[in-house]
């Protein structure tokens, strides 16, 4: 379960192509991974805009962001296309992310066993280290999008 000031376990998963993405290829500069519980299902869908609508704000930060959720590549790619998500989303199918950094999320919408994201956000340092951990209390919850941006500023 890691913390604040630890490593960030690194991981590699599929984006909306299919194409493997690993975390380590974009250490050396900070990375922000929005864990959300699925697309289309309201919250995310005003989370995962909020961070599109505020990708100058990122961009201007030299920092990467990452949406990932448990739904395939494919209900991921409608999902970013429908929006015009502007920063992949990443599609942790296997949910080996999800508890690697210990965000899951049982019983989503009241499906008992099934296991999803809960809603959280990770920044990442320019070194691998988590500097910032955010895990809704429940995934009706939106973060705080001006902390995660002010904590980009302060790194």
């Amino acid at each position: 379960m890691p913390q604040v000031n630890d490593v960030a376990p690194l991981f590699e998963l599929n984006n909306t192509n299919k194409e493997v993405v690993s975390l380590s290829d974009h250490i050396g500069k900070p990375i922000v991974l929005a864990f959300f519980p699925g697309a289309y299902t309201g919250v995310c869908d005003t989370e995962m805009c909020s961070f599109r609508d505020n990708m100058d704000s990122f961009n201007n930060l030299n920092a990467t962001v990452f949406g990932i959720s448990v739904d395939s590549p494919w209900a991921n790619g409608a999902f970013s296309k429908e929006y015009s998500l502007n920063f992949e989303l990443l599609s942790d199918y296997n949910r080996d992310v999800i508890k690697q950094y210990d965000v899951t999320f049982e019983g989503l919408g009241g499906l008992e066993g099934y296991e999803s994201s809960n809603r959280a956000v990770i920044i990442i340092d320019s070194e691998g280290v988590i500097k910032y951990k955010w895990v809704a209390e429940n995934p009706g919850i939106e973060p705080n999008y001006d902390e995660v941006i002010n904590t980009i500023k302060n790194l």
